[in-house]
Order: C-alpha cells, then sequence, then structure tokens
C-alpha cells in the first residue's frame, strides 16, 4: 500500500494543472493509494477501474452517492441495486436509445446545434466552449422535457454547482451550501411542472417518465424530479467537455482534424478517442462491499475507492503509446465504444454504465458535423494554446477559433 506523500496530491495546484504525469506514476509505482483528505482508496490502473465497475464480484456497491449526491438531486437510479435498479432503470432507459431517441430527439438535437451555430456562423470566430459546447447539451435536455429553454442562465447554474459539489474533494463548505441550495430551488421549480404534466401529458419526455410503469412501479414525482436532476448534470457537463475536448485534440492535430472534415464516419471514433485521452469525467467512486484485493494491496470492507479514469485511460498495459491522441489507433473499438461493452471507461462499465451514452454519442456526431460544415477552415485563435481546468471533472475553459464564413 502507498501513501499519497510518494505522488503528487490529486488536491495540489500542480496535480490541477497536468494530472498526466502524476497518473503515470501512480500507475507505475503507487496503483493503490489511502488518501487521507478523502479518506479514500485511489486506484489508477486500468485493470483495477474495469473490475471496480464491471463489479462481476458484487465486490463493490454505489453506497458513496448517499453523501455524494443525494444531497444535491435526491435519491437516484445511481444509488439503487438489485431488482429495484433494474426496475427504474427499465424505466427510463427506453428514451434513450433506438427509436425514441431517433423519433424524438433527433431533431431536437439538430435545431438546438443549428440555433446556436446561427448565433455565429456568418462572423468568422467563436469561442466553442461559451458559444456553443457549455449550451447546447442543456438546451437539448430542456427541449427534449419540454421546459422552457429561456431558463437555461438557470439550469447551468444550478448544473455548475451540482458538478462543484460532487468535486468538492476538499470539502469547501460554500461549495456544499451551494450544491445544497440548488436541490431546493431545484425542487422548487420542477416539482410544480411535474404535476402539471401528469395532469396534462405531451409527447416531451418528463411525459414519458411521469406515465413510464414496469411491473405495477411508477416512479414518484420525487423520482422523477432526482432523475432531471441528474440528467441535466450529467448530460450538461459530460457533453459540454466532450465537444470542446474533441476540437482541442483535434485543432492539435490538424492532420486528424483533415480527415475528420473529410470523412465524417470517423467522427465516432474522434469521440471515442477523446474520451479515452481526455475524458470530461477523471474521477467515479465507488464504495467495497467486502475485503477486496487490487494492483498493489488490499481495500477494507466499506471503504470509499475513488477510481481515476483519467489515469485508467492511459495505461500502458491497455493502450499502445497511451499520451499520443490518434483517431486511427487500434486498440479502441469504436463499435462498442457507446455500450456497455466499451474498453475505455469514460462512461464507467456494468449496471450502472452511462444511460445517456447513445444521447450523447447523437448530440456529438450531429453537433460536430454542423459545426464542421460552417467552419470548414476552423483554426485556434493566434497564439491560443488550448487549457483544460478541473479535477473531477476536466476540459478546456475556452477555445476560441477562427474560420472563414461559408459563403463569405
Amino acid at each position: 500500500m502507498s501513501t499519497a506523500q510518494q505522488v503528487p496530491d490529486i488536491l495540489s495546484p500542480e496535480f490541477a494543472a497536468d494530472p498526466y504525469p502524476a497518473y503515470r506514476v501512480m500507475r507505475e509505482t503507487a496503483p493503490l493509494i489511502w488518501h487521507e483528505a478523502t479518506k479514500s482508496y485511489i486506484v489508477s490502473r486500468y485493470e483495477d477501474v474495469e473490475r471496480v465497475f464491471k463489479d462481476k464480484a458484487g465486490e463493490f456497491t454505489t453506497d458513496n452517492y448517499a453523501w455524494q449526491l443525494e444531497p444535491v438531486h435526491g435519491k437516484t437510479i445511481l444509488q439503487l441495486s438489485g431488482r429495484e435498479h433494474a426496475v427504474r432503470r427499465a424505466l427510463v432507459a427506453p428514451a434513450f436509445r433506438g427509436s425514441d431517441l431517433e423519433r424524438k430527439f433527433l431533431p431536437v438535437i439538430e435545431r438546438n446545434s443549428r440555433e446556436l451555430i446561427d448565433g455565429f456562423r456568418h462572423t468568422g470566430s467563436a469561442d466553442l466552449v461559451a458559444d456553443y459546447a457549455t449550451r447546447f447539451p442543456v438546451n437539448v435536455i430542456a427541449d427534449m422535457l419540454g421546459l422552457d429553454k429561456a431558463d437555461h442562465p438557470r439550469f447551468h447554474r444550478w448544473y455548475t454547482a451540482v458538478i462543484a459539489f460532487l468535486g468538492n474533494l476538499s470539502g469547501d463548505p460554500a461549495v456544499t451550501a451551494a450544491g445544497e441550495r440548488t436541490r431546493l430551488e431545484f425542487a422548487e421549480y420542477m416539482l410544480p411542472i411535474i404535476r402539471e404534466r401528469r395532469e396534462n401529458p405531451g409527447d416531451d419526455l418528463l411525459s414519458v417518465l411521469c406515465a413510464a410503469e414496469v411491473d405495477g412501479v411508477r416512479m414518484s414525482d420525487e423520482d422523477v424530479k432526482a432523475f432531471c436532476s441528474l440528467l441535466l448534470a450529467a448530460g450538461g457537463e459530460t457533453t459540454d467537455k466532450a465537444i470542446a475536448g474533441i476540437f482541442a485534440n483535434l485543432l492539435r492535430h490538424p492532420d486528424q482534424l483533415a480527415a475528420v472534415r473529410a470523412d465524417r464516419s470517423l467522427i465516432p471514433r474522434a469521440f471515442a478517442e477523446t474520451l479515452r485521452f481526455t475524458p470530461p469525467v477523471h474521477m467515479i467512486m465507488r464504495q467495497s462491499a467486502t475485503e477486496v484485493e487490487l494492483s498493489g494491496g488490499t481495500v477494507p470492507a466499506g471503504a470509499t475507492v475513488t477510481c481515476l479514469i483519467g489515469a485508467a485511460n492511459r495505461d500502458e498495459r491497455r493502450y499502445a503509446d497511451p499520451d499520443r491522441f490518434d483517431v486511427f489507433r487500434d486498440d479502441l473499438t469504436t463499435t462498442t465504444a457507446f455500450s456497455a461493452a466499451a474498453d475505455h471507461l469514460a462512461f464507467a462499465l456494468g449496471r450502472h454504465f452511462c444511460v445517456g451514452a447513445l444521447l450523447a454519442k447523437a448530440e456529438v456526431e450531429i453537433g460536430v458535423g454542423q459545426l464542421l460544415d460552417a467552419m470548414p477552415d476552423v483554426r485556434l485563435a493566434d497564439g491560443f494554446e488550448p487549457a483544460e481546468q478541473g479535477v473531477f471533472t476536466r476540459g478546456p475553459q475556452s477555445l476560441p477559433v477562427r474560420f472563414t464564413p461559408v459563403g463569405g
């Protein structure tokens, strides 16, 4: 068992500036660390993170979400297990795959992307984070739920507070208070809308969630509210950072950008490789149900385990030349990259695999395609070098680009 003193601390400014060298040291010399400040065991190797997520032996639970998520969302599907989890997942999952996704929501995705691009397509410049990525997925989710997109500033403030709460590894009391306040504000906003939608259902996702029934079980108003809260936070923050990450990675690799521009079927590859190379979520926690042997030592029962996705996705035991961004790599399977059989870890794996993975894929394929159409010669603003920020979630804070307007 290693101690945190041997590697850069995950709460240090050095780590926040660039975690990847620290990840390498962890994988090589300290694959299991007891981290006193977060009271958790940190695992960094691919095989260990994969084992925790897949949990074939029933060794890990999501009981940690009782303190990590419930204070801001209420009790969500992520905390459930067994039959209770299976039924709840069966209630929400159909909306995020297959015919429902294509029939109902592809037009919503296309429209929301186009509306945002219309705001800058004739100007020749944009910040792809501020003008597009932070707005697009939240607008899509609000539209899917039948909420008023004019409330976007509120949605964005809420999900930003929720993500800050989740990533509050140092225990800042102001961040905790803001997250808990968000739960109350969101409930005041959503519960009357949920009650109204039960009385007057429409064709939107919120109405579907209110009416959904499996084995005689329906979701309560509180269940629906908690799921919507989770959807806004998880669907907003992650897709936002994925889209910004794809462009940051491609703009740094002009040959690969040119290849994707010429062959749009490469967009899912660029997305999958971005999820591996610069994942939006760098850490996911679980709790051990029993004593477990992992690389580097033993985790006792009842312990919090911090899984470093950002480290595992660059494990040289799993990927060739892992610190190289390469949409053409042959050790990442694009056909399964958005399913529970994925061989990267950015969506987690197993029964708690991200329910919105196919929605994210649809948003990225449509959004990146429309942006490339509007900005065929897109390039970084002069002198700008993209920089990621964040520890729990991570991505570019700004991405100013220049382009020749089409027909301009």
